[in-house]
Parts: structure tokens; sequence; C-alpha cells
């Protein structure tokens, strides 16, 4: 076959640039489509990544060897278009798919994010390869052409990563940014078809008016199916998949869920009812808190419904308070939702817990309440015993933290935490129910840590007063809990992998 024309260089460095950006685009909005079905760890992370690599690399191959047996003039604006296609159908795959393949298990994972990615991704990688082959008119500046279209791809996917991180996903919702990627890929290959057919009339696909009027009604239908694909979220923040459900059972009642997952309970006229058993446990370890309902000095790791606070501002007026927590969105939501009123003793730093808690002073807090940690997702970052370690040193004699924690059988994640905590703090204690001690169930577990000896009877006495049995754990039970498990460093804390079993 006679060497086909190459393509003007500003038009094929464009595609590649285009068609690798939009890889990336999709690989990362993939994390936030499938993070409220599977959660956001380490191995669904990676199950994206890996998923986006290997169509790449299979996108890749299939490219150069159509290029080498076609002429690729006939190739390249179908591939668009069907990537426009396999990206506006990417919407209802996962959310209806996900509805079905919801949980942490690795299978479920990697088809969740096969469906988020794959087929946009792969017939999007064969646009490299279709358009080097164009642009090899002489075999003298072969290294030159492939190494510009190389360099222009990488820039093109730096330039999508940036962008998709710092603006877009800050912007619109993520089924917009599918859908409008999907909406650019259509007039990209639409586009790009009618150049080519103007340009090079000889290579003009036989029937092409009906293959338009197909791919053009198939591309509608899955950018309509996407658009009405049911969402588990009423706002979609920049971390999480966000609603708030009204209690049918009590008036002021509100449920906020992240993920899909229930995350809080606010009750919009009375402050003081803790609805869940873990919160209750956290109510408890406040209230023993110096005597007399005097004031505190609180500092919460993580905001949620911001139930805590309100409870510490409720049960001890005059109490000061900072919140860390990272979404800004979801306290935009609380405000409007859950009626939080900020002000001077209810303040909200928002920003990553670790970095905020490094800015606090030396002895500055009575008490620390770690409640970062949902229900698929551990900032490992936070269980760390540097970590603890400077939690330590933001807590005055007597100050005591409450860490609320989420594991399943067989319990590997809370016992290496408590092995953390007790290598920083010398008395340590566990909240928990009999049965997710015994390790028969996944429950909520808070560690009680402090420099001084923890008023345990007192506690206890506080904790026969919650709705449910619970179980307090401390001293050589404690020890025997824990066992020989290693201490999480910021050196060494698979956190994901623990919680996986």
């Amino acid at each position: 076959m006679e060497s086909p024309r190459a393509l003007p260089s500003g038009l094929a460095t464009a595609l590649v640039f285009f068609a690798s950006g939009a890889v990336l685009v999709l690989e990362i909005v993939a994390l936030r489509l499938v993070g409220p079905y599977v959660g956001v760890t380490l191995q669904v992370s990676s199950s994206v990544i890996g998923i986006s690599l290997a169509a790449i690399a299979y996108g890749t191959w299939l490219g150069g060897r159509l290029a080498d047996r076609y002429d690729p003039r006939l190739l390249l604006a179908p591939a668009l278009l069907l990537a426009a296609i396999t990206t506006a159908v990417t919407l209802p795959l996962v959310r209806w798919g996900g509805e079905i393949l919801r949980g942490g298990a690795a299978p479920a994972v990697l088809l969740l994010a096969a469906l988020a990615v794959f087929l946009p991704a792969f017939l999007l990688s064969t646009i490299t390869p279709l358009t080097v082959k164009l642009q090899l008119g002489d075999l003298r500046r072969t290294g030159e052409v492939v190494g510009r279209l190389s360099s222009f791809g990488t820039l093109g996917a730096i330039t999508a990563t940036l962008g998709t991180g710092f603006i877009f996903v800050a912007a619109m919702p993520s089924s917009w940014i599918v859908l409008t990627l999907a909406g650019l890929l259509a007039v990209a290959g639409f586009g790009l078809g009618w150049w080519l057919r103007r340009r090079h009339p000889e290579v003009a696909l036989p029937g092409r008016s009906r293959t338009r009027a197909v791919l053009a009604t198939v591309g509608l239908v899955g950018a309509g199916l996407g658009a009405s694909a049911p969402t588990p979220c009423d706002v979609e923040t920049a971390y999480h998949c966000a609603r708030v459900d009204a209690d049918s059972q009590k008036a002021g009642g509100r449920t906020l869920f992240l993920n899909s997952a229930r995350h809080s309970y606010v009750d919009l006229n009375d402050p003081k009812h803790l609805e869940y058993a873990y919160v209750q446990w956290l109510g408890a370890i406040i209230d023993i808190q110096k005597s007399g309902g005097a004031p505190i000095d609180a500092l919460h790791l993580g905001g949620g419904g911001f139930t805590v606070p309100e409870y510490v501002a409720a049960t001890r007026p005059g109490s000061d308070q900072l919140v860390l927590e990272l979404d800004g969105g979801l306290v935009d939501l609380d405000k409007r939702e859950l009626g939080l009123t900020t002000g001077p003793q209810l303040r909200v730093r928002v920003g990553d817990a670790r970095v905020g808690l490094s800015e606090q002073k030396d002895r500055a807090y009575d008490v620390v309440v770690g409640d970062a940690f949902g229900h698929l997702v551990v900032p490992w970052h936070l269980t760390t015993r540097e970590m603890a370690a400077d939690i330590s040193r933001v807590l005055r004699d007597g100050g005591v933290y409450a860490q609320n924690v989420i594991d399943y059988p067989p319990d590997r994640f809370i016992r290496a935490e408590l092995a953390t905590v007790a290598d920083v703090f010398p008395h340590v204690a566990v909240i928990a129910p009999k049965a997710a001690l015994a390790g028969e169930i996944g429950a909520n577990f808070v560690i009680v840590a402090s420099r001084s000896p923890l008023p345990l009877a007192e506690l206890r006495s506080h904790l026969d007063l919650v709705d449910e049995p619970v179980e307090l754990v401390s001293g050589p039970a404690l020890d025997t809990f824990i066992g020989h498990t290693r201490v999480l460093t910021d050196d060494y804390a698979p956190v994901d992998q623990l919680l996986a079993g």
C-alpha cells in the first residue's frame, strides 16, 4: 500500500495531546465514580491505575497493528467517536453496576474499575500510534517525530491531571465532567472526519452518512443514560459523595451519608441527642473530663456532621473548640442542612488534619477527638506513631485522646492501631461491643489514651448508661488483645491491607 500522506504537524500534535489528556481525565474521575461503592482505598486506586495502564498498553498495541494494515486516516475519526460513546456509557455502567458490586471485595473493585475506564481509555490509546504512522513520511526523521508526539502526549496527560485535580473537580460534578468529555470527543471525531473527507476524499468510508447517524444515535442514548443514571449523591464535594436524609420517625433527625455509608446523625432540635453507639461512647469520655460541666478546650480531627462538637457546645457552654476538616464542601453542606453554626468558640479549619495538628500549640487541649475514618476510607497518615506523638504534644496533663476506629474480623487494623497508640501513651483502653472484641462482627472501636491514669471506674459508670452493652478493656486484657502486632509508622502503615483481612 502506498504510504499515506502525513497529517499537518500541528493537527497531529493536538490529536495526541488531546487523546492522552482525555485518558487521564477518565482515570482521575473514575476514582470518584467508583468511590461511593467500593471506597477510596489503596486497592481501589491501584485497580483504577492498573486498569488504565492495561487499556493504554492494549490500545497502543492494537493501534499500531491497525496502522500497519489499514490507512490510519480511515480509523482516527471512528476511534474518537467510539471513545465518545463509551465515555458517555461509563456513567450508567458504573452507577448501575456499582449497586450490584458494592463492597470492598477485590473482584468487585477490579470489575467496577474496568467498567469505569477501560473501554474509552483503550480506544483513545489507539490514537497515538495511528497518528505516528501518518507522520512517518521520512525515515530519517523517525526519532524526531516519535519523540515530539510522545512528548506532547505526556504533556497532555500532565495538563489533564492538574486541570482535573485543581479545576474541573472543584467546578462541576463528576457526571458533568464525563459527559462534557464525551461531547468534546464527539465534536473532535466529527470535526476530524469532516476535515479528512475534504482533504482526502479518496479514503472516505462507504455508507458514511448512515454510519454517522448510527454513531450519533448511540452517543445520544449513552449520554441520556448517563445523565439519568442513579446517583448516590445529593452533593458531590471535592472528597465525598454526600447526601442528607430526614428521619421519618423523628422531626429534627437528619442522617448524613458519605460515599453511601451512614456517617453522622444530627438532631436539629436536641444537640445533646447522640444516636449512634460509638458517638455515645465519645460523649461519655467527654462527660468525665473536668468536673461540674466546666468548659473544655477540644480539638476534633474530622468534622463529619459535627455531632460531637455540637454536643460539647451544648453540654459544656463556653468551651473552645477547633475542628480540622479536610472537606470544605462538607462544611458548607453541614451549614445548609444540619444547622451548623460556627463562631469564635466553634472554629473550623479546612485542610488536612495532620497538617492542622502540627500548627497547634503544645499542651493546648483537654480533649482530642479523632473521627476522620470513614466506612471504607482510612487516611493512613493519621494512624501512625508519629501522628499519635503529635497528639500527645498538644494534650495537657490529664488530657484524653479519643479515637474512633472501624474494623472487621480478624481485627488486624484495630490491634495495630492500639499497639501504635500504646507505644506513645502509657495509659490506653478500648471501648467496643463484646462480639467485636471476640472477632465475630465488624464494629466501631473507640480508643481512649492519656499520659495520666484514666478514670476507668468513672468511665465505666457512664458507659453503663448507653443504649447497648459495651466492654471497656484495659491492662493485661488489652495487652492480650493486641498481642505482638507491629506498630504503624510513617514508614510502614499498610492500613488498607490490614482492613482487607
